[in-house]
């Protein structure tokens, strides 16, 4: 199962989209946004591409109310976590939050297959070794918007466990 990892969109609907539907047109599955999304109205284009999207706040909260009210017209496309998120998708266990050192906090509780943050607007991956003597993997996607940074993205491959980082 492929996932399209994005964060800090901060209202650039169109960048988001324009991600969001590549994701889509090479087979992705779905999407996780790791925060920093702003208004409502920047979800709804990439919205049209079908994918499910995972989406938590960020320290930019913007308009929550939307935000809910969209997940709740979405039929289960939309799913809306608020500050964190736990979610099960191709059989592993994923924890998104906004903050990298919160993100890093969670991978070492080997809890997790994938961690995934945003915030710092700056992509990377790595693994993390965790408390249960493994590694965890963890996964900042930079910022789809490219504001203080190149616009990146993720690609992860959650069969293969396999992450590459994105350029708009």
């Amino acid at each position: 199962m492929k996932v399209c990892i994005v964060s800090d969109s901060h209202d650039d609907a169109q960048a988001l989209d324009g991600v969001v539907r590549k994701a889509a047109s090479e087979g992705f599955a779905a999407v996780i946004h790791c925060g920093d999304l702003i208004g409502g109205h920047t979800l709804r284009p990439a919205m049209y591409a079908g994918l499910p999207i995972h989406l938590i706040h960020g320290n930019n909260l913007g308009d929550s109310f939307t935000l809910h009210r969209l997940a709740n017209e979405s039929a289960g496309q939309l799913l809306y976590y608020g500050n964190e998120a736990r979610i099960e998708l191709g059989g592993r266990k994923i924890f998104a939050v906004h903050y990298p050192e919160y993100g890093y906090a969670m991978a070492c509780t080997g809890n997790w297959d994938l961690v995934c943050c945003g915030h710092s607007h700056i992509a990377e991956i790595t693994q993390v070794s965790n408390v249960k003597g493994g590694k965890t993997w963890l996964v900042n996607p930079g910022t789809v918007a490219g504001l203080g940074a190149p616009a990146t993205w993720i690609a992860g491959d959650l069969l293969a466990m396999h992450f590459e980082v994105q350029n708009l």
